[in-house]
């Protein structure tokens, strides 16, 4: 069974991935932490968030649709990051929507209900 739809709860510390398929009950979560550098160097902050950001983009490779919830801010620099220097994952990035830290049964739900709507729009299928 492929796993085409991922919803990705994105902060600037932590993030979440819930990997799942639209006509099955099966979930795979994957939980990522950044790690600090601490460095006296300028920007080493900078740096540290745009690791953690590209390993988040590694987490969701091979998914077909993603949708990217989180904080605004948070959301805001993961969208810029993704824009600028990950094209091929920004491509299958569907939507960003503001959210306010869900459990992973409510992330699940939200994305489930929100790939309903999206494959409906675009006239897709799920693949079961």
């Amino acid at each position: 069974m492929t796993l085409q739809h991922a919803v990705a709860f994105v902060d600037h510390h932590n993030a979440q991935v819930v990997q799942f398929s639209a006509g099955a009950d099966t979930a795979v979560e994957k939980k990522l932490h950044e790690h600090r550098h601490l460095t006296k160097q300028h920007g080493s902050s900078v740096r540290s968030e745009h690791e953690f950001f590209a390993h988040i983009c590694d987490a969701l490779e091979g998914i077909a649709e993603i949708l990217v919830v989180g904080g605004h801010q948070g959301l805001a620099d993961f969208r810029h990051y993704v824009d600028k220097h990950k094209p091929q994952t920004a491509a299958r990035i569907c939507d960003y929507q503001v959210v306010d830290h869900p459990s992973e049964n409510e992330l699940v739900a939200l994305a489930r209900k929100y790939f309903v709507k999206h494959d409906k729009m675009t006239g897709t299928l799920p693949v079961r």
